[in-house]
């Protein structure tokens, strides 16, 4: 880049518009009280004040903030996530619908009783706003992108380091610390804007199946109630079905400990194997319009960084979708069970909800292209046929003792033919106790010495060498003629 030289006798001034902008942009000297619009046309910028004071917040945010552990700015993820959430309505939740949150969660406690073995978790249910969803889930949202993130910003700073002209990175010094803050906080701000949309569409700390907080229990009374306008159902039986979802996937997480490790340990090792693909980098590097602030933003949620899966991450995938769908399928179950004959609109609530677990909300397809990673249950359906099989046949004790070990979950082949589990399980569980029997008799020495059966015991005796007297030279011919006869 190239500035036209200063006057003489004006050292102070700023050698063109654009550097001016940038200067007091960043603070420089006379940052006060100056135009930016003026200058913005100069420099061939959008004069939109609103446009250009989003414009100037990203790009300090970008150059400025420190990037804090790691290539990825966690801090701006979780202050931008603030800011989406904080730009619609975001009320506090009042002490009315507190009570009405943790009066429906009690309810939902009682019915479920008399669906399921699992007991009752005795956490006192909590209404929260928006912000305090996004302030209770974050650490876990930090530990499930963190793979992806650092993969990201790092390739990214890398290709804006390649693409940068080398009169830029003259003016700029050594940049290499900048460019990494850029990628980093470029990543955290979009990532802050899909986890803040995504606190405008959860219904509670559960909703989306993962277990993102341990061991609570909430709803969001303004998404819930967002939930169920254009249903024509009573505000409070939405509720009521809503909450006993709640209480299903905190006793299910509460009693079955392996479960959030397991979940969670799924989307870390897709996570892990994600490697970014610095070519379309280069390609939105060059495609970005700096006159546009959202194209970044545009880039990222069209999935520009999408990487093709490796043959690693579809196992992964395949565990994660399938674990995802046996809690949805189960909570789904009990939850229908649990309502019926004492909530009249549970059937229509129920089809309400598989529809939007199928199918997803715009911030959930949000993320998805962010990440790479969808989180919702595709056999949702199956799961629920197979589980409602297995209690049929087994009873409510028979079906809930499955989940006591990973091993003993049902398999995708198995939610492929939900109704032949139990036989195939059966026949399994068999197979099983023929070889533990087997061993424990080997293991008691119980096949180290033939059984003395009498049909065994007489081949014994046939098989023994002849004893002297025996045989032919004692009398006996072929034909077992007995002693003394006379031989043929």
């Amino acid at each position: 880049m190239t500035t036209p030289e200063k006057p003489s006798g004006h050292d102070d001034e700023p050698q063109d518009p654009l550097s001016e902008l940038f200067g007091r942009l960043m603070g420089g000297a006379g940052a006060e009280g100056f135009d930016p619009t003026e200058i913005a046309k100069a420099a061939g910028l959008p004069s939109d004040p609103n446009l250009l004071r989003q414009m100037f917040e990203q790009v300090q945010a970008m150059m400025s903030a420190p990037g804090g552990e790691g290539p990825v700015n966690w801090q701006l993820a979780h202050d931008h996530a603030r800011r989406t959430a904080a730009a619609t309505s975001d009320p506090s939740v009042s002490a009315a619908q507190n009570r009405d949150v943790d009066e429906a969660l009690r309810l939902a406690e009682l019915w479920l009783d008399k669906a399921t073995d699992l007991p009752g978790t005795g956490i006192i249910g909590r209404g929260w706003s928006r912000a305090e969803w996004i302030e209770a889930t974050m650490g876990t949202w930090r530990r499930l992108t963190e793979p992806v993130a650092n993969s990201i910003a790092t390739a990214l700073s890398t290709a804006l380091n390649e693409q940068m002209p080398e009169e830029m990175k003259g003016m700029l010094g050594g940049a290499s610390s900048m460019l990494t803050n850029m990628g980093g906080a470029i990543f955290g701000m979009q990532l802050g804007a899909a986890i803040g949309a995504l606190s405008g569409e959860v219904v509670s700390s559960s909703d989306i199946g993962v277990p993102l907080v341990d061991l609570e229990m909430a709803l969001l009374p303004a998404n819930v109630a967002k939930f169920g306008e254009g249903l024509g159902l009573p505000e409070g039986d939405v509720r009521l079905y809503l909450a006993v979802r709640e209480a299903a996937h905190a006793r299910l997480f509460m009693h079955v400990p392996w479960l959030r490790a397991h979940l969670l340990g799924a989307i870390e090792d897709y996570a892990r194997g994600v490697h970014i693909d610095v070519s379309k980098i280069e390609e939105l590097a060059h495609s970005i319009d700096p006159s546009n602030p959202e194209s970044v933003q545009e880039a990222l949620q069209g999935g520009v960084f999408m990487p093709q899966r490796t043959p690693q991450q579809d196992a992964a995938l395949v565990k994660l979708e399938t674990a995802l769908a046996l809690v949805e399928g189960w909570v789904d179950e009990l939850t229908a069970t649990a309502t019926e004959g004492v909530l009249p609109s549970a059937a229509a609530l129920r089809e309400a909800v598989r529809r939007r677990r199928a199918t997803g909300g715009p911030a959930e397809h949000a993320f998805a292209s962010l990440v790479g990673l969808e989180l919702r249950p595709r056999r949702l359906r199956d799961a629920a046929t197979l589980w409602k099989s297995v209690g049929d046949e087994r009873g409510i004790a028979g079906r809930d003792a499955i989940w006591k070990h990973p091993d003993l979950l049902p398999t995708p082949e198995d939610l492929d033919d939900p109704q032949g589990f139990s036989a195939r399980r059966s026949r399994a569980e068999a197979q099983d106790s023929e070889v533990d029997e087997a061993l424990e008799k080997l293991l008691a020495g119980g096949f180290d010495a033939p059984s003395e059966s009498p049909d065994t015991a007489g081949a014994g005796e046939q098989e023994q060498e002849p004893e002297p007297g025996d045989g032919p030279e004692d009398g006996t011919d072929d034909g077992g003629a007995p002693p003394g006869a006379p031989r043929a």
